[in-house]
């Protein structure tokens, strides 16, 4: 798959992550774990549609410091204030298979994880540009 195809790929399943916060979102009875899961997926792939459209090569990985360091690493720049998002790593793994502890440094915010998501998906949008970000 060609590296602009891929990108899209990784932005339209991106794109799927956020619907399903959206709907669960508004849900008290929603899983903070799920809608946490669903953030860091969207993220990763966001992400990686980043990464992808600049014909990068990235290893397979929920890690999104691991992503941001790929992304430095090949001078892509973005701004500063997304690597808070990195919080959201341990619900692609960890906090799929484990309950959420109770003593977390800071406690997980469904509306913060819904605005990272938000955030992220500008930035990349900015990034790709119309053609991309808009393709089904």
């Amino acid at each position: 798959m060609r590296s602009r195809e891929h990108a899209a790929l990784l932005l339209r399943k991106a794109k799927q992550d956020q619907f399903t916060i959206e709907k669960l979102l508004p849900d008290p009875a929603s899983p903070d774990d799920v809608i946490g899961f669903h953030a860091q997926q969207a993220v990763e792939k966001m992400l990686k549609a980043v990464l992808a459209s600049a014909a990068v090569r990235y290893r397979r990985t929920h890690d999104l410091l691991e992503l941001f360091d790929t992304l430095r690493e090949n001078n892509i720049s973005y701004p500063p204030e997304l690597e808070e998002v990195r919080r959201l790593t341990p619900f692609a793994a960890a906090f799929r298979y484990d309950d959420l502890p109770d003593d977390q440094e800071q406690p997980f915010e469904r509306r913060w994880a819904m605005d990272c998501v938000r955030r992220v998906r500008a930035w990349v949008e900015s990034v790709l540009g119309e053609g991309l970000a808009s393709d089904p």
